[in-house]
């Protein structure tokens, strides 16, 4: 196998946070996972800015797990920045929200995400959510090559 894989947790809602935190350590998966509360930290943590420079604190990500609806710079545009840059764009990007609108899920893989998953309500629920995004994201899916 490669490297370990890092997921970059893309969420402004605490709960949301820890109840997905709590599903990885319940499912027994060891990946790093950095949490960003807002946009403008996910784009300054994926470009190295600010308190992220240092890459081997926080290395580029092996998969992204992006919410929709955050305060400031949405996940929308942090989606579009990330695809835009050439150190950045073959990182998947997985949108976790608990949006349910068509529109929503047209723009986003209209800006190139690489799948659209609603947020289950319950934690059994999520708990299958995460096991299948570790199942098919960092176990089975071949990750593009680097550029």
């Amino acid at each position: 196998m490669g490297k370990p894989a890092h997921i970059l947790l893309v969420e402004d809602n605490r709960m949301d946070v820890e109840l997905t935190l709590d599903a990885f350590k319940e499912a027994k998966l060891l990946n790093a996972i950095h949490v960003a509360p807002n946009g403008q930290a996910a784009l300054d943590y994926l470009f190295g800015r600010s308190k992220y420079a240092d890459r081997n604190a926080y290395p580029l990500p092996s998969l992204i797990l992006l919410d929709l609806k955050l305060p400031g710079i949405d996940g929308f545009e942090v989606l579009r920045q990330i695809k835009a840059a050439p150190i950045l764009k073959r990182v998947p990007v997985v949108i976790l929200t608990s949006s349910k609108e068509e529109g929503d899920r047209a723009l986003s893989y209209d800006a190139g995400a690489n799948s659209y998953l609603v947020k289950p309500v319950s934690f059994e629920g999520f708990l299958e959510v995460v096991r299948k995004i570790e199942g098919y994201w960092i176990s089975l899916n071949v990750a593009p090559p680097e550029e």
